[in-house]
């Protein structure tokens, strides 16, 4: 948890690089053999994002929670349902979650943090040398473009659908991981997650268009 909470924070903190672009790719992907294609249309759906800092957990779930209303869902946090002292409790949370109404729910989780660091090397463009003159007015002209270190942040981040139907027993529908390169902070990591995934559900038949 301690690892999470201090990756998600350095997410927060940083700031995209003019030179680096945003950018989500999904590494793995997965559904169950007979899920159905689904619409989000109408249906209650809950926004769950995994971090032991509440005020990251309410940033990040209402973050969740608008990206799936967007798509016509009833998207809502369960901060408020599960306080902090409370939501380890997988019976409670369950049933907390179908007495509010809840389809399904979406989980998000941060599982890991990398830097890449690239080296561009630098180059000079040389001046004439044939004689005094000519050096004397082109040397002061000498370009020297020095070598430059580029900082890479990804943040990796499971995404997990599980179904929560009125009757019967819950299940896992989608996982999947993505790679988020230089972030913009939090809100922007979970919506760039939100739809990339959701992008890869309509390709694999698991969401409706």
């Amino acid at each position: 948890m301690f690892r999470a909470r201090r990756v998600i924070a350095l997410a927060m903190g940083l700031t995209l690089v003019a030179a680096c672009a945003t950018n989500t790719t999904l590494t793995s992907t997965w559904k169950a053999a007979d899920a159905q294609a689904i619409s989000p249309l109408g249906k209650s759906i809950a926004a769950v994002f995994l971090t032991s800092d509440d005020t990251l957990r309410r940033a990040g779930e209402n973050t969740l929670a608008g990206a799936l209303s967007a798509r016509g869902a009833r998207g809502f946090g369960t901060y408020y349902l599960l306080p902090s002292d409370e939501h380890a409790e997988a019976e409670t949370a369950e049933a907390r979650l179908r007495a509010a109404g809840a389809n399904a729910a979406v989980m998000m989780r941060v599982v890991g943090q990398d830097q890449r660091i690239t080296y561009t090397p630098g180059h000079v463009i040389a001046t004439p040398y044939r004689g005094f003159g000519p050096y004397w007015r082109f040397g002061w002209r000498t370009v020297s473009q020095p070598g430059y270190l580029q900082t890479e942040t990804l943040v990796s981040v499971e995404t997990l659908v599980y179904s929560l139907p009125a009757e019967g027993t819950s299940r896992l529908l989608w996982a999947s991981t993505s790679r988020t390169t230089n972030p913009a902070g939090l809100n922007a990591l979970v919506r760039e997650v939100a739809d990339a995934t959701a992008r890869a559900m309509v390709r694999e038949g698991f969401l409706a268009r």
